[in-house]
């Protein structure tokens, strides 16, 4: 599960230095595009696969452990390959039954847990499979990501209510439903069918993981990763800096992956094809910074220390130019642009219970109260908003976003019109915003969860802006992010702001935010319900994507739109800049593990930096 405050993505991003006794490089890794654009620092909470919830967790995660299956890197629309899997896998008939041969030879890295082998390695087999999903299902470990396998694997909700006891966990515990039948092959056996099974099994959370390091490490796990991926962790100073190094073990044991030898229309033209079937990874090391300030960053990135960046507000306007094409200053320099829309939705979403803006058993009270936040999602003026934002937000017209499986374009149910607002404000009950029993203004409490980021400051005054425009006060509360997620799953936000970063590329993961059973504190965090829309997910969600399954998206999202539980306000378009240096560089919406495609030109790099780098 991916929330991000609002307007902040925190993806992580590169900055590169030079080994200069090779030709492979050293990567340097800072910040993303995104990252930086809406002005955040990545600071990694764990390197513990169960419990990194965060997108900088993650993507560090990404390149120790592996997993079954991973994504195509250059291939859009998105598709799975096989990681450690040696082929996708053999599903039943009934899609309940999925069996997956796992390769042989494959070895965790060398560590201290494995005293049994001196500190070497062991081979990988299907049961660290077995133990890395038992982890995230264990009660006491609290994990981020128990949500993507609950209530969906045979006997595994059993083993978790087991792991509740005082006792220690029994990992010996059968879980019908999750077995290694061999040394290489893992069958998992679900309750219902579930086709998004397959993107759940690229995330961290269903990684291999080595009992030994556990058993070995205890809750120290999170500082000592163990994992086969294609890097292994050399230093870690939280805050300041954490360091990666190649992992020796795959040359020991003459493990060999490659780059991708085909790709998306236009990727031969663009380059990214050089180095088609070439091993990887291309770097040697992996170094990254937690730098808090924009501008140094920036600077940072124009003298050549830092190889991918955002583009701030501030920098907006020296950056592009006004039909947002890149400034010739740049391009002179090599610098490089990337552009394309992200698959997260930010919202202001509405608490459902509240007696003000929420829903209602009073017919004509949820009537009015519909009518209420229909008002308010008409008042937001589209156009200044994403001006605000130099268009590098555009407005969704559902909680679909584009660009990702299950989307249609459609027209706006609410678009930008104070004519309306002010007619669906007085069907509400509030003419003119005020209450005709008190005479009094209409106020509306809005928690936000970035109490230091002037930019939601400005945007957050700017909203409350359009709603002045129809008389409804937007009262501000702003919060440190963990004050802020407690009211949001207590229930005691009348309003909030937040965002989606979508966990696999399907609409079920955005629809399933408004399924009556994951209301908070599971990700339907507007405590929202429909039954109609709750029956049209149980059906849709077993399916495989068809047009079948796309119109009962629509459907969902239709009513969605109509009961407006959100204010759908930004989808945002990434802008990334990049120099000519990097090869390969292809923007990915789930990049965890994707830096290992990534090429130094080493020569390219030093001449830069002796002409610009000053």
């Amino acid at each position: 599960m991916k929330r991000s405050s609002i307007h902040s993505i925190m993806l992580l991003g590169l900055i590169l230095g030079i080994n200069a006794g090779c030709g492979r490089g050293v990567l340097d890794a800072g910040f993303d595009d995104e990252m930086v654009m809406f002005g955040e620092t990545s600071r990694i909470r764990t390197l513990d696969p169960v419990r990194a919830g965060d997108v900088a967790s993650s993507m560090a995660i990404g390149r120790i452990y592996e997993t079954l299956l991973e994504y195509h890197y250059l291939d859009r629309p998105y598709r799975v390959i096989p990681a450690l899997a040696e082929d996708l896998p053999e599903i039943s008939e009934d899609g309940l039954v999925y069996t997956f041969r796992i390769r042989p030879g494959i070895y965790f890295q060398d560590d201290p847990c494995f005293v049994e082998t001196g500190g070497r390695g062991r081979e990988l087999t299907a049961e660290d499979f077995v133990y890395g999903i038992k982890r995230v299902a264990d009660a006491k470990n609290a994990s981020t990501g128990f949500w993507a396998f609950n209530d969906r694997i045979v006997g595994l909700n059993e083993f978790r209510a087991a792991s509740t006891s005082d006792e220690p966990t029994d990992y010996d515990l059968e879980v019908e439903g999750l077995r290694a039948l061999d040394r290489y092959t893992l069958q998992l056996t679900l309750k219902r069918p579930y086709p998004q099974m397959l993107w759940i099994l690229t995330m961290h959370y269903a990684a291999a993981v080595a009992r030994e390091a556990v058993e070995y490490y205890g809750e120290d796990i999170r500082r000592n990763p163990v994992g086969t991926g294609p890097y292994v962790l050399k230093d870690w100073r939280p805050n300041y800096r954490i360091e990666f190094v190649r992992n020796p073990k795959w040359q020991e044991t003459g493990r060999v992956e490659r780059y991708p030898e085909t790709g998306a229309p236009g990727d031969l033209e663009a380059g990214l094809l050089a180095d088609a079937g070439q091993p990887i990874p291309f770097i040697d090391r992996v170094i990254q910074y937690v730098v808090g300030d924009p501008s140094t960053q920036w600077l940072m990135f124009l003298r050549g220390q830092f190889e991918l960046s955002g583009i701030s507000r501030d920098n907006w306007d020296a950056v592009l130019t006004e039909d947002r094409g890149l400034s010739e200053e740049l391009k002179e320099r090599g610098i490089r642009m990337s552009t394309s829309p992200t698959l997260t939705i930010f919202y202001y979403g509405f608490n459902m219970t509240d007696p003000v803006v929420g829903q209602s058993d009073d017919p004509e009270v949820d009537r009015r109260n519909r009518a209420l936040r229909q008002a308010l999602t008409s008042a937001l003026n589209t156009e200044l908003w994403e001006r605000f934002y130099h268009h590098r937000m555009t407005r969704p017209t559902s909680p679909i976003p584009r660009g990702i499986v299950g989307y249609v374009p459609r027209e706006m149910r609410f678009p930008f019109d104070l004519e309306k607002a002010r007619q669906l404000l007085a069907e509400a009950g509030y003419p003119d915003g005020r209450d005709p029993a008190t005479g009094r203004r209409l106020q509306i409490e809005l928690e936000l969860g970035s109490a230091d980021n002037p930019e939601v400051r400005q945007a957050t005054e700017l909203f409350a802006d359009f709603m002045n425009e129809i008389g409804v006060v937007i009262v501000p509360s702003y919060n440190n992010w963990p004050t802020f997620l407690g009211k949001i799953q207590r229930g005691q936000a009348q309003m909030f702001g937040l965002g989606w970063v979508a966990d696999y590329p399907d609409a079920e993961n955005f629809l399933q935010l408004f399924y009556g059973p994951n209301v908070s504190p599971g990700p339907n965090h507007a405590r929202y319900r429909n039954a109609d829309f709750d029956e049209l997910y149980e059906i849709a969600r077993v399916m495989h994507d068809s047009p079948e399954r796309t119109d009962l998206y629509q459907q969902m999202a239709d009513i969605v739109v109509e009961d407006a539980p959100w204010i759908f306000h930004g989808q945002p378009v990434a802008y990334g800049l990049y120099h000519s240096w990097l090869h390969n560089y292809k923007r990915h919406d789930f990049p965890y593990t994707m830096g290992k495609y990534y090429r130094i030109d080493t020569e390219a790099r030093r001449a830069w930096q002796q002409k610009y780098g000053r």
